[in-house]
């Protein structure tokens, strides 16, 4: 379940999940949001999407969404956020 603050910035972002029914949009999952922001959303849905989430949970999303066989996020997408993370964000070697 999506927080408040959650459902507000998806409302303020509805036009980047056309696809989605208007009654699910409000229930997307985390990593959906994440994927979707970081692909097509501009700076400042960016930069919200950091302050709601954590910085350190989108990245621990986008890492996971990439290190798979299959991958949604366009090629300079992944180029970018995984400089900024790895320059950003601590991840544990564990």
């Amino acid at each position: 379940m999506n927080s408040q603050e959650i459902k507000a910035f998806i409302r303020e972002n509805a036009s980047l999940f056309w696809y989605t029914p208007e009654d699910k949009k409000e229930e997307i999952s985390h990593e959906f949001l994440v994927e979707t922001i970081l692909n097509f959303g501009d700076e400042k849905s960016v930069k919200k999407l950091f302050d709601l989430l954590g910085l350190e949970y989108v990245a621990e999303i986008f890492h996971k969404q990439t290190n798979r066989q299959r991958v949604n996020y366009f090629p300079q997408v992944v180029n970018y956020f995984s400089l900024y993370f790895d320059k950003y964000v601590h991840r544990s070697t564990n």
